[in-house]
């Protein structure tokens, strides 16, 4: 019987073209591919031309569905693990079956690729020479106040997610808890066709925000307290 192994593989967080040829090879080979969304999966295997059978792995499916997925690779088949857009496990699903691969000794094998705040952290002018991955902030304005308090002295840069209808207050908490001179950037919609950064001041990110269509998808990005452009 051959091994199994669980594949982590990047998908394209908005341009189809920045899938990889390992990655689209990987996809076309597996014996079962784990998907957040069979739609936005089909999308990805239609333009390569691949037909494969799927498995949904969501947040609220993870934890019944790891179990079911791990008896399979422990049968020998080749999983293919990914997320709407970017690496699994990074703010997507994934972690749970991560870890019972490694508890069972099945292999793992990630194949990398896009990655949306790496992306904007390289093309925003703030320090990259260390920082904090967060993801997402919890919703309620007086944990990410508490939050901003707690990092607020923080030696590196600080990088977010942020959904379309919370970007403007998280920025309106950021202002009233770091000042308004703190260095930020909001990159909004990597990759795709309205891929637009703001950065500069707390106080004036919010002034072009407020002037511009706030609808997609955010990283955030807060550099350190002395950081200046």
């Amino acid at each position: 019987m051959s091994e199994g192994k669980l594949y982590l593989v990047a998908t394209p967080i908005g341009n189809l073209g920045d899938i990889s040829e390992r990655a689209v090879e990987t996809l076309r080979n597996c014996d079962l591919l784990a998907c957040e969304d069979t739609r936005n999966a089909s999308t990805i295997l239609k333009k390569h031309g691949i037909e494969k059978k799927m498995v949904v792995y969501e947040d609220s499916r993870e934890q019944r569905v790891a179990p079911e997925l791990l008896e399979r690779l422990k049968s020998g088949e080749k999983v293919a693990l990914i997320s709407d857009a970017g690496m699994p496990c990074i703010s997507d699903p994934g972690f749970r079956i991560v870890r019972l691969c490694r508890k069972e000794g099945i292999d793992i094998v990630p194949v990398p690729g896009a990655s949306a705040f790496t992306a904007a952290l390289a093309a925003s002018g703030l320090p990259t020479n260390g920082f904090l991955f967060v993801g997402f902030l919890p919703a309620k304005s007086a944990a990410r106040k508490a939050f901003f308090e707690k990092y607020r002295d923080f030696d590196y840069t600080l990088c977010f997610y942020e959904s379309t209808h919370r970007i403007e207050k998280f920025v309106d908490d950021a202002l009233e808890t770091l000042g308004r001179d703190r260095i930020i950037c909001v990159a909004k919609e990597i990759t795709k066709l309205h891929e637009r950064f703001f950065t500069g001041t707390v106080a004036q990110v919010k002034e072009e925000l407020s002037k511009s269509n706030t609808k997609g998808e955010f990283v955030v990005l807060i550099a350190p307290k002395d950081f200046e452009l």
